[in-house]
This record gives structure tokens, sequence and C-alpha cells, in this order.
């Protein structure tokens, strides 16, 4: 069964999360992707946080599957060569190194356009060029804050918070995976390369789009359908952390089930939807407030949403959150469990889809990781484990480049591809 992507032929630059999260996902619909790392050590993640001895971190595995590995000094001629070899063969070229980097390499966009005038060229930066903090290194919990998720997270009378998932690095990689993919669609049409970026601030910032609806809607009042309103707590003049607010026109929050003392997952996410009120209020108990004009309507509703989900609390705590997703669905009351990590490792569902999986390394043994979200009906991705540091150096010299016996050994010797017996070694 053929992938959508085979035949595309993907040099990927990157490290850490962003880029190589960009690049799994085109390797996964069958992309060629080929990771260029540092003889020394490769992509830093190899070794960050690691939790056996001698073996690539997780952070690594679960963000390279699918790929292939070259150990390369770019810092000598012959490194260089070979570099400027496979980008004349290449369709893409992605690099997330920090501002000017490629450029001090003397692998600016414009070299690159005389190298091969097709190729796409795809950056991911903390900031667009034209923000005073271009020049800045940004990692992810930096870039939740500078695109506007900090600020709007967690409770109101508490700090910042950021989020767990990688609005910042994943999403951003995400973003320039569609951009990448559109590039080589309108390539199709003109047959010209062209220079695609994604700033991870721009890309939080798409992320937090319901947020600057908010701000604006501020100028105009209040924001009825935060928590805060019903409680008399003034706004200020900016958007304000909403705790578990649902972020829409249908009030939500996240409520205490059967089990929350000692289980600090025991909990259900509800939400007070219009349409089911009625069902709402007889499930938990309350039929008396369909026809009570201080809950009948979602306006009068709105001041007493925390004396609401109080009520509503008192009887998912008599459920455990699974019983009462069993009874809301019933209802098609809106509801979901909070599940944690190992709940969601465990579940089988999950394996089915192949939205989680079990790969064997050679060095770490099996491992879980993440498996590709999007699914098509004839194009079922396969994930493969990641490549050890400079796996396939011998297999692109001899096989990509064309490189002889006798070139290989000189491009060995110039100190280009490292030592031999350490390419898998880390």
């Amino acid at each position: 069964m053929s992938l959508p992507l085979e035949g595309i032929k993907i040099i990927d630059f990157t490290q850490v999360q962003a880029g190589p999260a960009c690049t799994q996902l085109l390797a996964w619909f069958g992309a060629d992707v080929l990771k260029v790392e540092r003889v020394d050590g490769g992509d830093i993640t190899r070794r960050q946080l690691r939790d056996i001895p001698n073996a690539d971190a997780l952070y690594f595995t679960q963000l390279n599957s699918n790929k292939k590995s070259l150990a390369l000094n770019t810092k000598t001629s012959e490194g260089k060569e070979i570099l400027e070899k496979l980008i004349r063969k290449a369709d893409v070229l992605v690099e997330n190194f920090g501002p000017g980097v490629m450029d001090r390499m003397g692998f600016s966009w414009e070299h690159i356009q005389e190298l091969n005038p097709k190729l796409i060229f795809a950056s991911v930066k903390g900031f667009n060029d034209q923000s005073p903090y271009s020049d800045l290194k940004v990692y992810e919990n930096v870039a939740q804050c500078a695109g506007g998720a900090a600020s709007t997270t967690g409770f109101w009378d508490g700090p910042p918070t950021v989020s767990a998932a990688a609005l910042g690095d994943s999403n951003s990689g995400m973003h320039l995976a569609i951009g990448i993919l559109t590039a080589l669609i309108g390539r199709q049409k003109t047959g010209n390369g062209r220079k695609v970026s994604v700033s991870m601030q721009d890309a939080v910032i798409n992320l937090c789009r319901v947020k600057l609806r908010d701000q604006q809607r501020l100028k105009h009042g209040p924001l009825k359908e935060y928590s805060q309103f019903g409680q008399n707590i003034p706004f200020g003049d900016a958007t304000p952390r909403a705790g578990n607010d649902s972020g829409g026109g249908q009030p939500g929050w996240i409520l205490k089930c059967n089990g929350w003392e000692t289980d600090p997952n025991a909990y259900i996410y509800f939400i007070t939807q219009a349409p089911v009120w009625e069902a709402i209020c007889d499930v938990i108990g309350k039929p008396e407030w369909k026809s009570d004009p201080d809950y009948a309507k979602p306006a009068a509703r709105l001041p007493r949403l925390k004396r609401i989900f109080d009520t509503i609390e008192q009887w998912t705590m008599t459920k455990t959150k699974f019983e009462a997703m069993d009874i809301l669905n019933k209802y098609d009351i809106p509801c979901g469990p909070i599940l944690s990590m190992k709940e969601l490792a465990e579940e089988q569902s999950l394996r089915k889809t192949g939205t989680i999986v079990e790969v064997d390394h050679p060095t770490r043994g099996k491992y879980l990781t993440v498996g590709n979200p999007i699914k098509m009906s004839d194009s079922i991705s396969e994930v493969k484990r990641s490549p050890l540091l400079g796996e396939h150096t011998d297999e692109i010299l001899r096989d990509v480049l064309r490189f002889d016996r006798r070139r290989i050994a000189k491009v060995q010797a110039s100190g280009a591809l490292g030592e031999p017996m350490a390419l898998a070694a880390e």
C-alpha cells in the first residue's frame, strides 16, 4: 500500500521538538526523511531525560519515528560538500536552528536557491522577523507565554500557567507541516521552491484566537459566560484567566467524582448545554429548575453558574467518572472523563487505532509512542522506530550520493562523519 508522500525527499536539519514533530508527521505519510545530526552526540534529546543508560531517551524516540540518520560534521569542507549534494537531490529542507545559524553555516536561502531552485526551505523560529525579539532563542514555555496562552490559563486569582500540551513546540511543527505541504502543491503549479516559516509565537496565538475574541468583547462589557461574572469579581482590561470555563457559549466546569479524595484524576468535565438543560435537571434531581425563572433560561443561569455546578457536583461525587459518563451519555449531555496518562497508555481502543503504539528498539527494548493522529482510509501509517545516531550514514553515501568505497574512506578520514564505531553509541 503506497503512502501519499512517498518519493518526497526531506532533509531534516532539526532537533528537540518543534522541527522533529513536523518531519515525523511527514515521515508517517511516507516521505523519505533524512535526519542530519551532529557527529558528537546528535540531537540533544537523545541524551535528555534518559531513563535507561546508554540508550536513546524517550524524548528522542517519540519524535523521530520513521526517519533515517546521517551523522555529518558540516564544519568540514567534505561535510559541506555532502550537504550541498543532498540539497540538490531534496524536495524539502527543514531547520529550527537559532536565528542566523544557517546563514553562518553558509547555507542561506539565497545559496540554497542556487543549489536547488525547486527546494522548499522550511524554518521554525521563536518569533517572526518583524518582532523586537526576533533574535532570541525560544523554548516551549516561552512560546506559550509570548503567545498569550499562559496569561489566559489558570484561575483568575492565581498566576499565569503553562499548559502540559506542547502548544509552543509540537503545535508549531504541525503548522509548519501544513506550510510545507501547501508549498509542495504550489510547486506543482509553478515549478519553483519557496521559503516557508512559522514562528512559535504566531502558532500559539493562532490557537488562542478565542481569547483574542474575548479581548475585543471585553470592551463592550463583562464576559458573562466566565464564572467570575457570577461571583461579582470585577474584570480588568485584559482577557482574564478563566479556570475551567469552557471558553464557548455553553458553560462548563471540571467536577469531582467518587474517589476524588485519593485519585487525583477522579473528575469529569461537564457542560450545561442549553438544549439538554431539562435532562440535566432531571438527572441531578432538580426538576424544579426547569420552570424556575432563575434557572430556566441560559441568560438567567449565567450569574448562578457556581451554584449550578456545585449542585451538579453533589451528584457527580456519588458516581465514578465512568458511571457518570454512562448516565450522561444516554441523554446526550456533553461530558468527558479526566483521563490520566496511565489510563491513556493502557487504553486498548487507542492501541487498535494506532494512536498509541508499541515499538521495539535495539538498545532500549519496547517502548510506547504516539502514532499518526490523522487517519486515512487507504493509507495506514506504520510507526517504525527512531534511528540510531548515524545509522544510515553509509547507506546515504553509497546509495543516494553514489560514493564508491574509496570516496567513502576519504570522507571518513576527513572527520566529516565522526568515528565509525561511535555512530551508534551515545
